[in-house]
């Protein structure tokens, strides 16, 4: 009789897996055997070398993966071992693979402490879920393509092209995620500007009024019947030039009135650095007021106790009153009026809008807040809104 040749390797068979009872490890190939436990449980188990080190790599129980889908199993991790690769990571990464709304709310998790406010966390929520969750939304990251980006923003492209806009970076932000956990290689959103239709963006202006009319609206919205807080509000924003939610939210912790000075935290600020502004001797006199208003931590607050005025409160009272003019528009009206009746240099101007310096060689060596001066700035300002100063306004010592 003559022997099995010695290359016959199998040593295992489907009956011999189901029949043996025996505890120990039983061997087939590809480094694959069959565990059994004191207790009688069955698994499969391989053992392969990854990257020059051995490891025992679960296949599952036996009772659940049979022979023949165990050294499949183990012959595509010999070839991924083979080929350089981790054959336990790659499962991981193939099994965990999120859809595309289970990245987006990782993505939300993971940005929740960095939101500018309730209303930017809540639109890039909404705007996934428009455009992109009806193309892709419930298909894995792995399996977006650049084709289906484009079919998420082409109706908007055209027609909304600042939404558009604003869906491809947030698309791209979950897909950098998505590349950094390593579920892909590629952002798909970066492949479709070229494709896509070319759109002209209008630039839309927030409406402004001009700086001489600015006090016949303050004069206006002080004999209104809007709140004490609303009023005041309006016209210590046009006094500090301030933005609106700088303005709505700001704490009495944040003012120094012994010092004059203002100080909005760096989270409130639209470029994310702390701004101190100097108050006008008129912007203390509404301070002054306010306080006798309430109590609370809110310098400005809404009709609700504790809570602060809505976004709109301001702008809807200047509208109301016949005033054609965004209340963001103010701080044009103010910066023009530098720019049209004062000697002021262009780094103060932009210091007082607290505007940053996008030339980084300058910023770098800009890192004076010029603050005296801008104090200067600010009071002459107030005496602007006060008496309506007809001649070229110098600040002092200023070339």
């Amino acid at each position: 009789m003559g022997r099995k040749p010695s290359s016959e390797k199998r040593r295992l068979t489907a009956a011999k897996v189901q029949q043996e009872k025996t505890p120990g490890k039983y061997y087939d190939e590809n480094g694959l055997f069959l565990r059994i436990t004191q207790a009688g449980a069955k698994s499969w188990v391989q053992r392969v070398s990854i990257s020059g080190r051995q490891r025992e790599i679960g296949l599952g129980s036996a009772s659940l993966v049979s022979l023949a889908e165990a050294r499949e199993l183990a012959r595509e991790n010999k070839r991924m071992a083979a080929a350089g690769h981790d054959p336990v990571s790659e499962r991981k990464r193939r099994t965990g693979m999120p859809t595309f709304e289970e990245a987006v709310a990782q993505v939300y998790g993971l940005h929740s402490p960095t939101w500018r406010n309730a209303k930017h966390a809540a639109q890039f929520l909404s705007t996934l879920k428009t455009y992109a969750y009806p193309i892709f939304g419930t298909r894995k990251v792995s399996e977006v393509t650049s084709a289906d980006v484009m079919r998420a923003l082409l109706p908007v492209w055209t027609k909304k092209p600042e939404t558009a806009r604003r869906v491809k970076q947030r698309i791209g932000v979950v897909m950098k995620w998505t590349i950094a956990q390593g579920y892909r290689q590629d952002d798909p959103s970066n492949a479709i500007e070229q494709a896509m239709p070319r759109v002209k963006q209008k630039v839309r202006h927030r409406k402004s009024m001009h700086y001489d009319d600015v006090s016949g609206c303050l004069a206006a919205v002080a004999a209104s019947a809007a709140s004490q807080p609303v009023k005041l509000g309006i016209e210590f924003l046009v006094l500090t030039a301030a933005r609106s939610g700088e303005v709505r939210l700001a704490e009495w912790s944040e003012i120094d009135l012994e010092g004059a000075v203002w100080t909005v935290p760096a989270e409130r600020m639209k470029g994310k650095v702390e701004h101190s502004v100097p108050l006008s001797e008129r912007a203390l006199a509404i301070l002054q007021e306010a306080r006798k208003l309430h109590e609370g931590a809110l310098v400005f607050p809404g009709a609700k106790a504790g809570r602060p005025m809505s976004d709109m409160t301001m702008s809807k009272l200047i509208k109301e009153l016949g005033f054609d003019a965004d209340i963001h528009g103010f701080r044009t009206s103010f910066r023009v009026w530098v720019q049209e009746r004062t000697n002021a240099s262009f780094e103060v101007a932009e210091k007082a809008l607290a505007h940053k310096t996008k030339n980084k060689v300058v910023a770098a060596y800009a890192r004076s807040d010029l603050f005296e001066q801008r104090r200067l700035l600010m009071q002459r300002w107030a005496d602007h809104l006060d008496r309506h100063a007809d001649n070229v306004i110098h600040i002092g010592g200023v070339a």
